[in-house]
Parts: C-alpha cells; structure tokens; sequence
C-alpha cells in the first residue's frame, strides 16, 4: 500500500475527505449555487492544492437529531478523514431541551471519531427568544462538546455578521441567512479551525 513503507498512517493512502454536515447556512440557502462557504471552501482547497474530497450533506431546516440519524449512512459512503458538524440552531430556533442537543453532537463526534475522522464543531448562537440562560448556555454547549471530546471548534459561525452594527444588511429578508457576501468571512472563521486539522 502506497504511504506504509515510510510508517504513514493507513489513512494517509487514502484521498482526504472533508464531509460537512450543516443546516441552511451550509446549505447555500437563498444563494446562487457555488456562493456559500462550502464551496468557496472548495475552491481555496483546490487553490492550494490541497488533494481533499468535500462532500456537502447539509440540509436546510436539519436540526441535530437529523443529522445523528443520517451521520451513520453518511460515514459509511463517504468515509471521511475530516467532518465539520454545523447544526444546533434549528434546535434553538425551536426551543428543544439543550440536553439533547448536546447529547446529539457528542454522539455525531464519537461516531465520526470512531471511524478515524478529525472533526471540527462548528459554534453558533441565537436571539434570545427563549430566554438569557437558555440562549447563554446554547452558546456555550458547543465549545464544551469540542473540549470534552478534544475537537476543533469554531465559537460562532456569523462572527462579524451577526454581531456587527450594520447586521440588518448582511442577511436576507428573513434576517435569519446571510447573504452571500456574508459567506468570506463565514469561510475564514471555519477555515482558522480546519486548517490545523489538513
């Protein structure tokens, strides 16, 4: 097998395979095709020259008890060396227990580890539509999956978008996805966390 004579890795003969499991604001939601963050992650790997197979299974609307459910299936066809896990927000949106959450994305990690991935979680936050602790502690669930489980983290995915001043014109009518100008700077956020990873 190419790579083992030098003591490699057996995952080193193989191809690296990036699978990002998101919702909307993965899924190129209300953007024209190819101007989300997972494409232009894409595009930079290719760039670079990096050899790395990216495999987009967001959907919008997915919540993380969805993505547990279709992680295994996933894992098994793709059989990524890398996955990036962005969900959590639908699951505040609609107010779910955050035990579950959380639950949901240390359960995505193990399975994902378990099969030889790295993997980055990505951190989001919500209005606090359902109270200050409830939205302090969503925040914060994701850098304790990441650190109990020694993954990558991103904190927060719209940093210097949500948060910004001007935020109302860095999203669409909806004022819950941004727009595509947005998606840069969602990509150098994800990007500062994956890079170490490759």
């Amino acid at each position: 097998m190419s790579g083992s004579a030098h003591g490699a890795p057996a995952t080193a003969s193989r191809p690296a395979t990036l699978l990002v499991l998101g919702d909307s604001l993965s899924a190129e939601y209300g953007l024209a095709r190819g101007a989300g963050w997972v494409a232009l992650l894409e595009a930079r790997l290719a760039q670079q020259g990096r050899k790395v197979q990216v495999f987009n299974a967001s959907i919008s609307g997915e919540t993380t008890a969805g993505g547990r459910s279709r992680l295994p299936a996933l894992l098994q066809s793709q059989k990524p060396t890398h996955v990036v896990i962005e969900l959590g927000a639908n699951d505040a949106l609609r107010g779910f227990p955050l035990r579950n959450t959380e639950d949901n994305l240390r359960a995505m990690v193990k399975a994902c580890q378990d099969g030889g991935a790295k993997v980055l979680v990505v951190g989001m936050r919500v209005p606090p539509n359902y109270g200050r602790k409830y939205t302090e502690d969503f925040a914060q669930l994701f850098a304790t999956v990441a650190r109990d489980t020694r993954s990558g983290l991103v904190p927060f995915l719209l940093k210097d978008v949500a948060d910004r001043p001007d935020a109302v014109d860095w999203f669409q009518a909806d004022r819950i996805h941004p727009l595509a100008k947005a998606h840069p700077l969602m990509l150098e956020h994800v990007w500062a966390g994956l890079k170490p990873m490759l």
